[in-house]
C-alpha cells in the first residue's frame, strides 16, 4: 500500500477550480514533486495535504488512514516554507526544538533529537546563534532540521529553495538529496523550476490548471513529453507545426514550406493528421551551411542570436519559413568559446529518432 494516497481531490474558490479531480500515489521513501506554473495547483493540493486547508471533494489517504477529520497538528506530517519561518527570538538549537517541546518529550530526548538533527544538516558549533546571524544557505538547514526533528511520516516542501542565490540553491539541491536518501523520509516537494524538479525527483507531476498533465520519472518526462504543454515546460523544446505524410516504421511529417522530415512512430496516429513535432536542442545538430551531415533530416539557415553559458553554447537559428530553431553545442574544444558568429550560413540536422510529434 503507498505511503500517501491522493484520491479524486478537487478544491474550489468560488468560480475559480484550484485542483480539479486530482489523483496520485506517493510511496514509502520517495522524492516526490509537484511543478508546474504560478497558479497551477501545486501549492493549493499541498495545503490540504498538509491540513490548512480541506479538499471540496475527494480523500486523502495517510498510512491507510483519511486525514479529513485530523487537524494539521495532529498529522505525522511537517511542511517547510520558502520563508523558513524561523522563530527569530530562538537560537538555532531552540528552533529545531520546538516541535518537540509542544508534543512534549523529556528534556534528554529533545537534547539527544536536537543533536542528531544538526549533525545531519551539519549546523554543528552554530547552535547559539540566532537566525540574523546565518546565511541563507544555513537557515534553509535549520528550517529541514526543525521538520526532520520529530520524524515526520511525510515532509512537505513548498518552494523551499526559491529565496537562494543560484550557487547556494545548486548546493542545497544536492543537501537535499544527501538528507532525504539518509534519513528516510518520504518528500513531497512543490517547485516552478524544472531544473530543480529534474535534478531531485524520483517521480513527477506536472501540474496546469488544476489537473496532472503527466507523471512520470524525470528523464521520461524529459524524453517522452505526453502533449505540448509538458514539452514546452520541462526544459528548452524546438516546436514546429506538422502534418503526418505517411505512418510506419517512422512517421513522415510535413513542415510546410520546409518539407518533409522523418520522426519516430507513435501508436494510433494516421496520416492527415495534424500536431507539433517537437525536439530538445541539445539533439539538433549545427555545422557550416557547407558541410554535409549524415542525418536524414536537415535544413539551412542563418545564426539569429547565440547564447553563451560557459559548457555550452545555444544558437539561435532562423530556418527558410521565418521559423526559429536553437541548436546547442559544447564547449568542449581547447580555446574555442564560439564556433559560429550572427549572420553565419549553417546547417541544422538530426536523426530519424530523435524528437516527437504530438497532438495539437
Amino acid at each position: 500500500m503507498a505511503l500517501l494516497e491522493i484520491k479524486n481531490v478537487s478544491r474550489r474558490f468560488g468560480d475559480f477550480t484550484a485542483v480539479d479531480d486530482v489523483s496520485f500515489t506517493v510511496e514509502s521513501g520517495e522524492f516526490f514533486t509537484l511543478l508546474g506554473p504560478s497558479g497551477c495547483g501545486k501549492t493549493t493540493l499541498l495545503r490540504m495535504i498538509a491540513g490548512f486547508d480541506l479538499p471540496d471533494s475527494g480523500a486523502i489517504v495517510l498510512d491507510g488512514v483519511d486525514l479529513r477529520d485530523t487537524p494539521a497538528e495532529q498529522r505525522p506530517i511537517h511542511t517547510v516554507f520558502q520563508s523558513y519561518a524561523l522563530f527569530p527570538h530562538m537560537t538555532v538549537a531552540q528552533n529545531i526544538a520546538f516541535p518537540l517541546r509542544m508534543a512534549g518529550k523529556a528534556d534528554d530526548e529533545v537534547r539527544t533529537r536536537v543533536r542528531e538533527a544538526v549533525a545531519q544538516v551539519k549546523l554543528d558549533k552554530l547552535e547559539q546563534r540566532y537566525p540574523h546571524e546565518l546565511s541563507g544557505g544555513q537557515k534553509q538547514r535549520v528550517a529541514l532540521a526543525r521538520g526532520l526533528v520529530n520524524r515526520p511520516r511525510l515532509l512537505l516542501l513548498d518552494e523551499p529553495l526559491g529565496a537562494l542565490d543560484a550557487k547556494l540553491r545548486e548546493q542545497m539541491q544536492i543537501e537535499l538529496i544527501r538528507l532525504q536518501r539518509g534519513v528516510g523520509v518520504t518528500f513531497v516537494f512543490v517547485t516552478h523550476s524544472q531544473a530543480e524538479a529534474l535534478a531531485l525527483s524520483h517521480r513527477i507531476a506536472v501540474m496546469n490548471h488544476g489537473v496532472i498533465e503527466q507523471m512520470d520519472e524525470p528523464d521520461k518526462l524529459y524524453g517522452f513529453p505526453k502533449n505540448r504543454f509538458v514539452a514546452d515546460f520541462i526544459g528548452n523544446v524546438n516546436m514546429h507545426e506538422a502534418t503526418v505524410a505517411a505512418t510506419g516504421g517512422t512517421l513522415t511529417l510535413e513542415l510546410g514550406t520546409l518539407g518533409r522530415i522523418a520522426a519516430p512512430s507513435r501508436e494510433g496516429v494516421k496520416a492527415g493528421t495534424g500536431g507539433v513535432f517537437v525536439i530538445r536542442p541539445e539533439q539538433v545538430s549545427i555545422r557550416a551551411a557547407a558541410e554535409a551531415s549524415p542525418d536524414p533530416n536537415q535544413f539551412e539557415g542563418v545564426v539569429n542570436d547565440f547564447l553563451y553559458i560557459g559548457d555550452v553554447t545555444t544558437y539561435i537559428v532562423d530556418l527558410p519559413d521565418g521559423k526559429r530553431f536553437e541548436a546547442l553545442l559544447p564547449n568542449s574544444a581547447p580555446g574555442r568559446a564560439k564556433f559560429f558568429e550572427v549572420g553565419d550560413h549553417v546547417r541544422l540536422s538530426w536523426k530519424a529518432e530523435a524528437g516527437a510529434f504530438l497532438d495539437a
